[in-house]
């Protein structure tokens, strides 16, 4: 358990224009203080809008960020309603900037910190033979070498800037997620060992990004050629807990050969949890250590589509040592490229990875091999945790 007012603390700290929104009451969310996001073709409309207090306009493809005037003090979800019109029908597809996080660590309902495993705790993963490539984006914190892929033609293509970066704020400490995507890339290839992995990172060592990150990252994926799947190891709840239409939008532009999959959130509730909870989205949440019922920290409710491990997963890691002394014989924050972790972030990429799998092994769409995956048929279903993934 974690002092969560002080990670809330620490993270207002590090993130200056943040701040925490909470039209509903007893839903709060995150959000970057004066900006709006705009679908591109409604930011002319919406600029004009805003004319009185705007600031800035920043056009990238299919998307606008609006900067507002700091002094106006405007309440950019107030204003992301009005600007979508009245009612529950929208108009203009507009929303505030909201940030997301990675999901073993939340403000609002933490799984818990990687522990160090000093053996290999999992075989490596052997590349299985496969009637097809396929490609498995993962939207992270980035992706470190590490011995089971780094000899992979894959992996020397990735640019030197996907790289994990371990402490940002130089306090000799490992970042509370730096490792994410790399542990993430590394239960994927549990899974789909053939999988060819493109890392983007979305989101830093502390675990916390943007929206707007993640549609620029969709657009980059989408200008370098796509992948079967996606995997989204993070995400938020909204103002208003409804989906953003800006990112919704930019999912929507993957069409129908992409299958994203996100997870569902450590906050223990069912209050929807974006993108995971969208209908185009795989949303997946975490079974306990059994596997056999809802962890204790899993988001669960009626847009969960499936539920896998998320308890003590192994996977790869990065290499580290931090400044703390053995402590009974063991050395709690020095990792060797290996850990164990828990969260809904881990188990989103086991279901992502059984996907692939079955995409490469019976030359499948993506689409057609997650209708398999996912069959309420072939596997038993729960309420407000969808299809059980086992095994």
């Amino acid at each position: 358990m974690f002092d969560q007012q002080a990670r809330l603390e620490r993270l207002l700290a590090r993130h200056r224009d943040a701040v925490v929104v909470e039209p509903l009451a007893g839903r709060p969310a995150l959000v970057r203080r004066d900006q709006v996001l705009v679908a591109g073709d409604d930011a002319a409309a919406a600029e004009d809008l805003v004319r009185r207090w705007f600031d800035s306009r920043q056009d990238e493809h299919g998307v606008t960020r609006l900067r507002l005037r700091a002094p106006a003090k405007v309440d950019v979800c107030e204003l992301a309603a009005q600007l979508a019109g009245d009612g529950r029908h929208r108009r203009l597809s507009v929303s505030p900037n909201h940030l997301v996080h990675g999901q073993p660590l939340w403000w609002s309902g933490p799984a818990d910190l990687p522990r160090a495993t000093a053996a290999v705790p999992v075989p490596v993963p052997q590349p299985a033979e496969a009637r097809r490539e396929v490609t498995v984006a993962v939207l992270d914190t980035g992706l470190d070498p590490h011995p089971w892929y780094e000899g992979a033609d894959w992996f020397a293509d990735q640019r030197a800037e996907v790289a994990e970066v371990l402490d940002a704020d130089l306090d000799y400490e490992l970042d509370a997620q730096a490792g994410h995507g790399t542990f993430v890339a590394g239960v994927i290839l549990r899974y789909a060992p053939s999988a060819r992995i493109r890392a983007r990172r979305v989101i830093g060592g502390d675990g916390v990004g943007d929206e707007l990150e993640v549609i620029r990252a969709l657009r980059w994926l989408s200008d370098w050629g796509g992948a079967d799947v996606i995997n989204m190891s993070l995400g938020c709840h909204t103002f208003d807990d409804r989906p953003s239409p800006v990112l919704a939008r930019a999912l929507a532009a993957l069409g129908r050969r992409t299958v994203v999959v996100a997870c569902a959130g450590n906050a223990a509730c069912d209050r929807p949890f974006w993108p995971a909870a969208l209908k185009s989205v795989v949303g997946v949440g975490a079974l306990d250590a059994r596997a056999e019922d809802r962890a204790w920290f899993s988001n669960y409710g009626w847009w969960v589509d499936a539920s896998a491990a998320g308890v003590d997963v192994t996977s790869c890691f990065v290499r580290f040592d931090g400044p703390r002394g053995r402590v009974n014989g063991i050395d709690p924050d020095r990792f060797e490229g290996y850990a164990t972790w828990s969260g809904t972030s881990f188990a989103a990429p086991a279901v992502a990875g059984r996907i692939a799998a079955v995409a490469a092994s019976e030359d499948l769409p993506a689409m057609v091999a997650a209708d398999r995956v996912l069959d309420p048929a072939a596997s038993p279903t729960r309420p407000d945790l969808g299809v059980i993934i086992r095994g």
